[in-house]
């Protein structure tokens, strides 16, 4: 993921909070930047879906997902291409199928800094009522360092660790879901060369991502597609995860209002907060709803444990993932609602 220089975002926010009382006074039905405003619009929710989650808490299990962490932290570095990331993907495919779960590998070649590389999406789905879809998505590979080992507990295990235990636990359910939901694990997400926009003009990231919604669309599926739910970076002891604003704004809100509900006002604040780039962009450019569910104050506002040697899994919190899993869990019956 890519992230403008955090002093510009300090300024941008104080800006937004001087002129934020203004606005709402002008006009009180605020609109979105995000590319996909235009699709990204839900119904306001009735008294019904306002109301608080009957649950507090849901089967996802905190020390489960961090054992998936842990696992594929022993596999090492897993850029993409690498034997290490093939040893990550027997050990998703594995894990998916014990669940009963319908997979599949999503394979292509993309051209990339360090030239051709073949990459492996894996796709598991839960079969509903419909087949329109939501997906739950994670990136699954590293970032490729020289200088020093990165094993990317939090960018890149985490997410994944977390998403297994989502998709046991929907799987395990006997509840009826009108939507088909599929969990999404992207390969290729991290940039070859150093910074995120430095190579192949800006394109050299979000492999997987951009490849999926490429494929559905000359299949004409996407339209199938309703909502993206994107995990990055969610483990973090210190969970902090504002408000990402290049997202869908009615998913934000669904998300963040059942995180608050639910008692999670400090680990999902309400401040705004803009990525820049993720796995959730060539959904929203397409016209998809998306929302990035992402912690990149890891470490501290600064985000000084973020693509160095010291993304260990020291620094992760099995409590950090339940929050997460439950709040995805139990906000998922308002997306549905929303979506016509």
């Amino acid at each position: 993921m890519f992230r403008t220089p955090h002093s510009i975002l300090r300024n941008v926010c104080l800006l937004l909070l001087v002129a934020l009382p203004l606005a709402c006074a002008n006009n009180a039905a605020s609109t979105s930047s995000s590319p996909a405003s235009a699709t990204a619009v839900a119904p306001a929710e009735n008294a019904e879906q306002k109301k608080a989650p009957a649950q507090k808490t849901t089967a996802f299990d905190g020390d489960r997902a961090f054992q998936h962490v842990k696992a594929q932290v022993a596999f090492g570095p897993r850029p993409a291409g690498s034997a290490a990331i093939e040893k990550t993907r027997e050990y998703l495919l594995r894990e998916l199928k014990s669940y009963g779960l319908k997979t599949s590998l999503d394979e292509f070649t993309a051209t990339t800094p360090q030239g051709k590389v073949k990459f492996k999406n894996v796709i598991a789905e839960l079969p509903g009522q419909t087949s329109d879809i939501i997906v739950i998505s994670s990136h699954y590979d590293t970032k490729p360092y020289k200088e020093f080992t990165f094993v990317g507990a939090n960018d890149g295990g985490s997410s994944t660790g977390a998403l297994l235990e989502i998709a046991r636990v929907m799987a395990e359910s006997k509840e009826k879901r009108r939507f088909t939901y599929q969990f999404a694990f992207f390969d290729g997400e991290e940039a070859f060369c150093r910074e995120w926009s430095q190579c192949l003009n800006g394109t050299d990231h979000t492999y997987g991502s951009r490849h999926m919604v490429e494929r559905l669309q000359k299949e004409k599926q996407l339209e199938r597609v309703k909502a993206l739910i994107l995990l990055d970076m969610i483990g973090d002891k210190d969970l902090t995860i504002p408000r990402e604003e290049t997202s869908s704004a009615w998913l934000v809100e669904a998300i963040w209002g059942t995180a608050r509900e639910l008692g999670y006002q400090k680990q999902f604040p309400s401040r705004p907060f803009a990525i820049g780039d993720d796995d959730h962009m060539p959904f929203l450019r397409a016209g998809v709803p998306a929302v990035d569910i992402i912690d990149f104050e890891y470490g501290g506002d600064d985000n000084p444990h973020w693509h160095t040697a010291e993304d260990t899994l020291d620094k992760l919190s099995p409590q950090s993932l339940k929050i997460v899993g439950d709040v995805v869990l139990l906000s998922l019956p308002r997306i549905e609602a929303q979506i016509k």
